[in-house]
């Protein structure tokens, strides 16, 4: 059978076994051998060795006289001359600036294998092209960078060449070089750069001896417009083509119909749903053993067309359309493929029910479509199967009992479907070979496996939650020696867990989280086991009844990434010996009845990104080493009865998101450091005793402040938090993460409410009531378009409402009582639906709906401002005051002074004043006379 890798991964691994076995078999020659290497070689394999960083020690067997005892280089058993150099390991990887020029003094290298290292971006040096005893070169994921040199085509011996995977930063203007690679059978340039190539089909008949090309994602247009497309010359030693990752215009390549030994192709992520011919494609290579075309952009297409043109290809084996958007059914046309042995449709857009499919059928992949009906007892006889895979569909009714006998069954994942009925010892009667059991999230479907029960396989994966179980906590696990990921969420599984739970080895990702079980946690599995301590674990206990005090056995999970304890009934203190689980993630011992105070070493879990211990009785001052969590990103320490201050290097934690102390006993002011972080979207210190200014710099908040500001949270970070909104507790689930919250209520805050929070545009909760907040609502407030819930009560604000407040468009939540407001309260939008007077409720001076009170224009609406203004206006009638008596007695002295010193100006004035006096007298008595006789004439 053809595997999903290819023919181009049998090759390379072909290739490395061949030369893997000469080499050790020839390294044991040379261990009894007399003959050792020679000394320019030895020494340039020490210059190499000093040019470069060894943190894992792969070099580390390089001492001695003789190099052919060294590990990883192998010499010729007769000569004594390197010919292998082995340079790669997972474990780890060689580090330097470039690759020393002394490799070039082993003059007769034939292997050379330098991938899954760091060359930190050099050039692919020249002297490469001077090995010309090379037979395979390996310069894969080795962080190279630039131009390929052109002296690799100096290469004439070379079969195997693999460039690939450099983070597309190898560049290819040309491929020349080729042409001089006469024996070449493999190539791989895939992530290379090759956008400067014009003509694809010049390689194919530049490399005649090419078994396996790969070119993934190297930026390529493919088209039928080479200068060789008309060429009529047979391809015949291609076996493996790999296009994926680029782009095809216009019409299918003519090269394909000369591809007459093709057998595996590759085209995934290259969108053939514009080419026009694409159909043809089917029909021009019959040799197809494997066809990959995912991610094709065939969302157009119907099935029943795709597998009508596939009949042609009466050796397929492997055939990959999964995401395509695929429509229609599953045609029975598919019993023509009689050879198939892998069929992944998986996430298409597939109706109907599961057909019967061909008798040769080794993995089935179905998954994320829309398929109904039952799983089909047809399902039973496809003897060959390994993988079956339905999860995500809309299938019902019960499992048939013929899945049992699936001998060769390795993975079964019939998760998240409606599938009903009852599961018994006889769904797994032969099955001696499954290592993966996935039935979850089927709510109907129910687990009914006798205690006495003895599976014939072992597993490493279950995953049976949101079913039911019963019969308590499956007896058959007890076997299971081999369990790497166990999950009973949700399965209505109550009582103690059974004492020889505790025996088997130790489970690295389990989660019995939201059933009911009760007693201590002393039964977990704590036995050995040889797991791959790179293997980071889960363990998920929340939502339990699980009591008593946290077992120091779980000490032993030192490769524990996640732990969620929350919601259960533990008391007692953390235990010290959890100073050795330093690589947590996630740490979650919130709403227990844990206390003490919060142990130093926390501060010591260098990776800690969520850390909730709320809702407990944990007490004292927090410690100051857990500001030194450089990575935290959730810090939730609410319900508790902690005390002291907030220390201002809270402000360091730049990717701190969620900042909650809500409820404790701290004091102090809020740190100015606090606007430093950036990422910050909920803040809560709500009922503590803070004291002094809101912090005007909290306006700067960006993720606050920008209403699409992007959201980094991990899946696993939080399953709820607890938030005050509406005036009401929520416990925020799946949706915690959009919520944008500042909560400051219930402290002793003073002084005005910055203008600058107005800036939060993206805040949806703004709680600061019950403070002693004074001065006046900020105007633009209307500018917090985003705000669902306002709550300013129980504070000293006085002066009007602004009537911004009215373009809060999305409020629900309301709460402006008890202050010292006045005037008329603004109406329009949102605001008419809150019709509840108490919202305004302890404001004397406040009228308009909701309250009683009406609003009369004769009436003085706004004393509180007009006392207000007229308090602002005494200093200014002082003044005016002041400004009269001063300049009355400038003028009245100046004149009397004057008067004194001048007796000239003296007699003149006396003079001028008694004029003045004897002409208006006289005036009087004129008009008085002319009165008089007026009168009687009359």
């Amino acid at each position: 059978m053809v595997n999903q890798c290819g023919l181009g991964l049998q090759f390379i691994i072909v290739t490395i076994i061949m030369v893997a076995t000469t080499n050790t078999c020839l390294g044991a020659r040379n261990i009894s051998s007399t003959v050792a290497c020679f000394e320019h070689e030895r020494l340039a394999l020490l210059k190499f060795k000093h040019s470069v960083r060894d943190d894992s020690g792969m070099l580390s067997s390089w001492v001695g006289n003789d190099c052919c005892r060294w590990e990883r280089v192998i010499c010729d058993g007769v000569t004594g001359n390197v010919e292998s150099l082995h340079l790669s390991d997972s474990d780890g990887y060689l580090v330097s600036k470039e690759l020393s020029t002394s490799l070039q003094e082993l003059r007769h290298l034939k292997y050379l294998n330098l991938t899954r290292n760091d060359f930190q971006g050099s050039q692919i040096p020249e002297f490469i092209g001077s090995l010309k005893q090379l037979t395979y070169l390996d310069l894969s994921k080795a962080n190279f960078s630039g131009i390929i040199p052109h002296h690799i085509g100096n290469l004439s011996n070379l079969k195997g060449l693999d460039l690939s995977y450099n983070f597309n930063l190898l560049i290819a203007h040309d491929v020349n070089w080729i042409s001089g690679l006469s024996s070449l059978e493999h190539i791989d340039l895939s992530y290379v750069n090759l956008t400067g190539l014009k003509f694809l089909d010049v390689v194919l008949y530049m490399a005649p001896a090419v078994k396996v090309l790969s070119l993934s994602n190297c930026g390529l247009l493919i088209d039928d417009r080479g200068p060789l497309h008309n060429l009529s010359t047979t391809l015949s030693n291609i076996k493996h083509l790999d296009l994926s990752r680029n782009i095809f215009t216009g019409t299918l390549p003519h090269f394909f119909q000369n591809l007459t030994s093709l057998q595996f192709l590759d085209l995934s992520f290259v969108p053939l749903g514009v080419v026009s011919n694409f159909a043809n494609l089917l029909s021009m290579i019959p040799s197809l053993l494997e066809l990959h075309l995912s991610y094709c952009n065939l969302k157009e297409m119907r099935l029943s067309h795709i597998l009508h043109n596939l009949t042609t290809l009466s050796n397929l084996q492997h055939l990959d359309l999964s995401s395509n958007r695929l429509t229609d059914s599953i045609p029975e046309s598919l019993t023509k493929l009689t050879m198939l042995q892998v069929l992944d449709l998986s996430y298409n857009d597939l109706t109907g029910p599961i057909p019967t499919f061909p008798g040769k059928l080794a993995e089935l992949y179905l998954q994320g479509n829309y398929l109904n009906g039952s799983i089909p007892e047809s399902i039973g006889r496809l003897a060959a199967l390994t993988a079956l895979s339905l999860y995500n569909n809309k299938l019902s009714g019960t499992i048939p009992v013929s899945i049992g006998q699936l001998s060769k069954l390795r993975s079964l994942d019939i998760s998240l479907n409606s599938l009903e009925g009852v599961v018994s010892e006889s769904h797994f009667a032969n099955l001696s070979m499954l290592k993966e059991l996935n039935t979850a999230y089927n709510n109907k479907l129910t687990f009914n496996v006798s205690r006495e029960f003895l599976p014939p396989f072992q597993l490493e994966t279950v995953d049976l939650s949101s079913c039911k179980i019963e019969n308590g906590f499956p007896q058959w696990l007890r076997n299971q020696r081999k369990v790497l990921e166990l999950r009973l969420a949700n399965a209505t599984i109550s009582g103690p867990l059974p004492t020889w739970f505790r025996k088997i080895p130790i489970i690295p990702i389990m989660s019995l989280c939201h059933n009911n079980l009760s007693g201590p946690l002393t039964n977990l599995p704590s036995g050995d086991n040889h797991i791959d301590k790179s293997i980071i674990g889960n363990l998920f206990l929340q939502n339990n009844l699980f009591n008593e005090s946290i077992p120091r056995s779980l000490c032993k999970r030192t490769s524990l990434g996640f732990l969620n304890l929350s919601k259960n009934r533990l008391t007692g203190k953390i235990p010290k010996c959890f100073k050795n689980v330093h690589i947590l993630m996630m740490m979650k011992l919130n709403s227990n009845g844990l206390s003490g105070v919060i142990p130093s070493f926390i501060g010591h879990f260098s990776r800690l990104e969520s850390l909730n211990l709320n809702d407990n009785k944990f007490s004292g001052e927090l410690p100051t080493e857990i500001w030194n969590l450089s990575q935290l990103r959730v810090l939730d320490l609410g319900d508790d009865a902690l005390c002291g201050k907030i220390p201002e290097s809270i402000g360091e934690k730049t990717d701190l998101q969620v900042f909650r102390l809500h409820n404790n006993n701290f004091t102090g002011e809020i740190p100015r450091s606090l606007c430093t972080s950036l990422a910050l979207r909920i803040l809560d210190v709500a009922h503590n005793n803070l004291a002094g200014n809101i912090p005007p710099c909290l306006g700067e908040l960006q993720a606050m402040v920008k209403t699409h500001s992007d959201i980094d949270f991990n899946d696993w970070a939080e399953e709820g938090l607890s938030q005050v909104m509406n005036r009401f507790s929520f416990e925020y689930t799946s949706l915690w993460k959009y919520v944008i919250n500042m909560d400051l209520s219930s402290n002793k805050l003073v002084g005005e409410i910055p203008v600058q929070l107005t800036a939060l545009r993206a805040l949806i909760g703004l709680n600061l009531s019950n403070n002693h907040l004074s001065g006046g609502i900020p105007n633009n407030i209307g500018n917090m378009t985003s705000l669902i819930s306002l709550d300013l009560s129980n504070n000293k604000l006085g002066g009007m409402i602004p009537p911004s407040i009215a373009a809060l468009t999305f409020m629900s939540h309301l709460n402006l009582s008890n202050n010292n407001l006045s005037g008329q309260i603004p109406t329009g939008n949102q605001l008419q639906t809150l019709i509840d007077p108490s919202i305004y409720a302890g404001n004397t001076y406040l009228c308009g709906a909701p309250l009683p009170k009406n609003c009369s224009n004769h009436e003085d609406l706004n004393p509180t401002s007009k006392n207000k203004y007229k308090a602002s206006d005494e200093p200014n009638k002082i003044w005016f005051y002041l400004d009269i008596a001063c300049g009355f007695a400038t003028g009245f002295w100046g004149v009397v002074v004057v008067l004194v010193l001048k007796k000239q100006w003296r007699h003149k004035l006396f003079m001028f004043a008694e004029d003045m006096m004897n002409k208006i007298h006289v005036a009087v008595m004129v008009r008085v006379n002319k009165m008089k006789r007026g009168r009687e004439a009359i």
